[in-house]
């Protein structure tokens, strides 16, 4: 198959800079997914290495080779639309066929190994009993399968999805996930897809280019990303409830001994504390020194997602960080409860146990599971520690 790079890419319409000096090494059979919100330049990029674009600057090699001028055609790439784009007055047959047919004299085909080639990919989707109807006549799901097969029929170097599954209902789009996933695999190619679902990427990718206004803010495995994201776009736009962010201070107080904080396992005598909404929390030297090396103030931003809390109904004794709140709203999801709670003005989502029932403006108290607590930098709202 093939490695996709892309050195200092920079593309501008006019006095927009739509991507913005990225930096990307896409490995040989990787499925890598673009995402991000729209205008993030995830789309751009994709049309960049496809070649219907062409960067204003950088370097886009595939396999080693320098791609910038080449003709679409040429790159031995494939690629599917949002919009399926099959040709209405063709048979399924013709449609899967016609990338085969354009070039049947430069790759030296028969009409007996194209229509070998044909019969193989449409049975591997599933749609070999499809392949005399025309494109009026499938399901959504059908045709996305029919736009698969067609770009997969010559077996590219580089397969490009631009949101294939976007507009597919959900119970289809769950199913069609999974199918794209193992078969990428089953056929090894390299496969790059852009979306702006973070579930579907993270559910689909070996590891995921995040951006926002033309940049990558962090490439990496979908665990990277949720557990230690680099900033707080990161952090806030992976995660469904995503990662709750509240403002606290650094502080120096009295020394005593804890076992319970932020880097603390294990008792440790510290003077050090998180001064937050509502609570304090002390915080092991080391961690302390990190901070004094990395951000700009003692203005910080604790990072949590929702499942990092633990809800008591009580108060937990010779709990500091104990944090007592009033319940705002409730969302019963079957699987966990959604509770919206509110500290110092902020709104923050905490998951809770589905069995237990939780009311409007019932006191819970809460503890953070600090081993996966995370901060950021107010100022740079980089990732510190």
């Amino acid at each position: 198959m093939a490695r996709v790079r892309l050195i200092d890419v920079v593309k501008r319409f006019g006095d927009v800079v739509a991507v913005d000096h990225i930096n990307l090494d896409i490995r040989d059979g990787e499925f890598f997914a673009l995402l991000g919100p729209s205008g993030s330049g995830k789309t751009t990029t994709l049309r960049l290495i496809a070649g219907l674009e062409v960067p204003d600057e950088g370097e886009i090699y595939i396999d080693d080779k320098l791609v910038n001028h080449v003709h679409p055609k040429d790159r031995d790439i494939a690629m599917v639309f949002q919009n399926y784009a099959l040709y209405p007055h063709m048979k399924v047959y013709d449609n899967i066929a016609f990338p085969l047919i354009a070039r049947k004299k430069e790759l030296g085909l028969t009409k007996d190994v194209i229509r070998k080639k044909v019969i193989e990919i449409a049975k591997l989707l599933g749609i070999e009993n499809l392949l005399n109807r025309y494109p009026s006549q499938l399901s959504g799901g059908q045709q996305q399968r029919v736009a698969l097969a067609r770009a997969l029929v010559r077996r590219p170097k580089v397969w490009l999805l631009d949101e294939p599954l976007s507009n597919l209902d959900a119970k289809l789009r769950l199913a069609m996930r999974v199918e794209l996933k193992k078969l990428q695999k089953k056929l090894g190619i390299t496969a790059i897809y852009v979306t702006h679902d973070q579930v579907e990427a993270m559910s689909m990718a070996d590891r995921i280019a995040v951006m926002d206004s033309g940049k990558v803010q962090q490439v990496g495995s979908p665990h990277e990303l949720y557990y230690k994201p680099a900033n707080t776009f990161v952090a806030t736009f992976i995660g469904s409830p995503p990662m709750n962010l509240i403002t606290c201070h650094l502080v120096e107080g009295e020394h005593r001994e804890f076992d319970h904080g932020f880097g603390i396992e294990g008792k440790v005598k510290t003077g050090y504390y998180l001064e937050c909404p509502g609570f304090k929390a002390p915080i092991a030297p080391d961690i302390v020194d990190v901070i004094r090396k990395s951000s700009r103030s003692n203005k910080l931003l604790l990072g949590f997602r929702p499942d990092y809390v633990k809800v008591y109904r009580s108060p937990v004794p010779g709990r500091t960080d104990t944090i007592e709140t009033v319940i705002e709203v409730v969302e019963p999801l079957g699987s966990e409860n959604i509770l919206t709670v509110k500290l110092d003005g902020v709104l923050v989502k905490i998951k809770a146990p589905p069995e237990t029932e939780f009311s409007m403006g019932e006191k819970i108290y809460g503890l953070i599971d600090w081993r996966k607590a995370i901060l950021f930098d107010s100022v740079t709202r980089k990732l510190v520690v």
